[in-house]
């Protein structure tokens, strides 16, 4: 189940102080009353998951050691795309967030408002927000069953891809890509709303004022990047094919998985004189 639906596009006003949802100019704010509560759940085991190792050293700092070895990679198969002035925020957005240095501190201020944050934000600015937790949490998941199956040393493409395979879960896998194209149609629509972009800058002080700052930020820069491209499509099909060749070919034992070196043969072709 998603946090929210998708707005029925009712104009039928609504009470502010009753147990319908508030209307403002059409858009619908907050959380629907049988869906209060999912965000926080949703947080929680998000939060849970960061310390998942608490109690194993070797494995936490592993865990560490993928993460960031993940983020390097992703940012190496997408290189030309962050090269590109019109993709650059989407990219560090996607691959940077994920394991950003104040991951653990915005969880903490998601949960402690989360109610709040359940009232006060635009509805689809908050389904955004609910899609980035379970793809968060998924990975988190994902994370933890490689780092238990990377044999001791330093992490290699032949080390990770034989770990990767060994844990199966190839419909987590493909979960995982399909919520990485949900989110960024998400954010796109939200960006070809006026209204609704309007009222997320709108929320800023409030938010601030609320303790859900670090989350607003978030948000914002999540929205900038796409604004920044005016038009997500072939940014999202790009990503979500690469992404899907190299799980097909992770699953399948294929050498170079993520083709790297067939990029570096191909760059270093072009360097060649004719």
């Amino acid at each position: 189940m998603h946090c929210t639906a998708r707005s029925t596009g009712s104009s039928r006003p609504w009470r502010a102080d009753g147990p319908d949802l508030l209307k403002l100019l059409g858009i619908e704010i907050g959380a629907p009353p049988e869906d209060r509560g999912t965000l926080g759940r949703l947080l929680e085991r998000n939060q849970a998951l960061r310390d998942v190792f608490t109690g194993d050293r070797h494995l936490g700092k592993q865990l560490l050691r993928l993460q960031k070895w993940q983020s390097k990679r992703l940012m190496r198969s997408h290189a030309d795309l962050h090269a590109n002035p019109r993709y650059r925020l989407a990219v560090e957005f996607f691959f940077n967030e994920l394991y950003g240095a104040d991951a653990r501190r915005r969880d903490s201020d998601m949960i402690k408002v989360q109610r709040a944050m359940e009232r006060l934000l635009p509805r689809e600015g908050l389904e955004a927000l609910c899609l980035a937790v379970r793809l968060e949490t998924l990975s988190q998941e994902l994370d933890a069953d490689v780092a238990r199956a990377l044999p001791p040393g330093g992490i290699t493409v032949a080390r990770y891809a034989e770990a990767y395979r060994s844990t199966g879960r190839r419909a987590d896998r493909e979960r995982q890509i399909a919520l990485t194209t949900e989110i960024g149609e998400y954010l796109d629509g939200v960006v070809r709303k006026p209204i609704i972009r309007g009222l997320v800058r709108l929320a800023r002080g409030p938010a601030h004022a609320a303790g859900f700052g670090l989350l607003q930020e978030f948000l914002e820069r999540g929205l900038d990047a796409f604004e920044a491209m005016h038009g997500a499509k072939e940014f999202l099909g790009t990503v979500r094919d690469r992404e899907w060749r190299a799980m097909e070919r992770l699953f399948a034992g294929t050498a170079d998985p993520f083709e790297f070196d067939a990029s570096e043969r191909r760059t270093k072709q072009r360097a060649i004189p004719g």
